[in-house]
């Protein structure tokens, strides 16, 4: 018997939104564990929070019974990370006698120093403190050892790391050709504001210290803000043939086919994390990646082909890059080792089993 289940989200992102996009891809594979997945949305940024709750205390009528289970961010239910909303949110939901899961995309508060910085900080934790409460289940996306807030209520929490938002990415693990082949670095995602500045300078210099061995190299940057970068990163090459294709936002499946024409992923945004994504869907192609320890890191992601780079070396990211594009077979091993994570960990197949074993002993 299929049981029928909903994915409740808040706010759509734009120009892409990566949550709307994991529903989708999780609902297609949670057919195979014999469940269903609609995907509804609290549309409080179209029609106001007061509208958008009465059309869900409607909606939520159908729902009796029902696993919700509610996509939470706190950009997705507050435009400055306050949602104290959210609650409310949860309340018409537990008032229809729904069951509901709570998906922590971001299972940590945001940081800052100022004064509004710490009561933001204040206002998430209090909020995601408060949806653990009243929820049946609390499904995280790092370790629950890595989210201090919870404690002792993790006892109802399963960390089910994210997937690749990529159609069949172990297409990209056939025929990738290396012999005559120009190395290529991708590079998925930058980041905006003075953030993405700095990381434009750490793979500026990455790149510096390849080209000083290897005088032809190509970096494919896809994702948001890519164009901006391509203008950036020009300057590392040296004298050396270099090309930057900035691809912008692409179609899944071209992402699969450009991270199959790669050698390697950079990944410098934070540090990587079985949460982040971009990082995620360069081990589902089967790549090598290059990225930062930060306080996030942890099993499963460390079991893919994940080289560390030292964050006190100011040649490390371009060291590591630099080894695996000239050993081949260090590259290699680094590869088998993601598509097995991928296989293991973050394969849509693994992800909606672990789902689907999260659920149904509260049924």
């Amino acid at each position: 018997m299929t049981e029928k289940c909903v994915a409740l989200l808040g706010r759509r992102d734009a120009p892409t939104d990566a949550v709307e996009e994991y529903c989708r891809y999780l609902g297609d594979a949670l057919a195979g564990e014999g469940f269903t997945l609609e995907i509804a949305r609290v549309e409080w940024i179209e029609k106001g929070w007061a509208t958008a709750l009465q059309e869900l205390e409607q909606r939520a009528k159908e729902w009796r019974g029902r696993w919700i289970l509610v996509q939470y961010t706190a950009l997705a239910w507050s435009e400055r990370g306050f949602p104290l909303r959210f609650l409310r949110v949860l309340r018409v939901l537990r008032n229809a006698t729904a069951r509901l899961a709570i998906v922590y995309h971001d299972p940590l508060p945001f940081s800052g120093n100022r004064t509004i910085d710490k009561l933001r900080e204040r206002a998430q934790v209090h909020v995601m403190s408060e949806a653990l409460r009243v929820s049946d289940l609390g499904i995280v996306t790092i370790p629950v050892g890595k989210i201090p807030w919870m404690g002792k209520r993790a006892t109802r929490t399963s960390f089910i790391p994210v997937g690749g938002n990529l159609p069949e990415p172990e297409r990209a693990w056939l025929g990738r050709e290396n012999a005559g082949r120009v190395p290529t670095v991708a590079v998925y995602g930058i980041t905006g504001g003075q953030a993405g500045i700095w990381d434009l300078a750490k793979i500026s210099e990455a790149l510096h210290v390849v080209t000083e061995q290897l005088k032809k190299l190509r970096v494919a940057v896809l994702g948001r803000n890519s164009e901006r970068a391509a203008r950036t990163l020009t300057s590392f090459s040296q004298g050396a043939e270099v090309e930057v294709r900035a691809l912008g936002i692409l179609p899944a499946d071209e992402i699969v086919r450009w991270l199959g024409e790669s050698d390697v992923l950079l990944f410098v945004r934070a540090g990587i994390s079985s949460r982040r994504g971009s990082a995620i869907a360069g081990i589902a192609c089967g790549l090598p990646v290059v990225a930062f320890e930060g306080p996030e890191t942890a099993s499963p992601i460390t079991e893919a082909g994940v080289v560390f780079a030292d964050p006190m070396n100011q040649r490390g990211l371009g060291e590591a890059l630099l080894k695996i594009l000239t050993d081949e077979r260090y590259r290699e091993s680094l590869g088998e080792r993601s598509r097995h994570a991928q296989q293991e960990h973050f394969s849509w197949k693994a992800i909606a089993a672990r789902y689907a074993a999260a659920l149904r002993p509260i049924q």
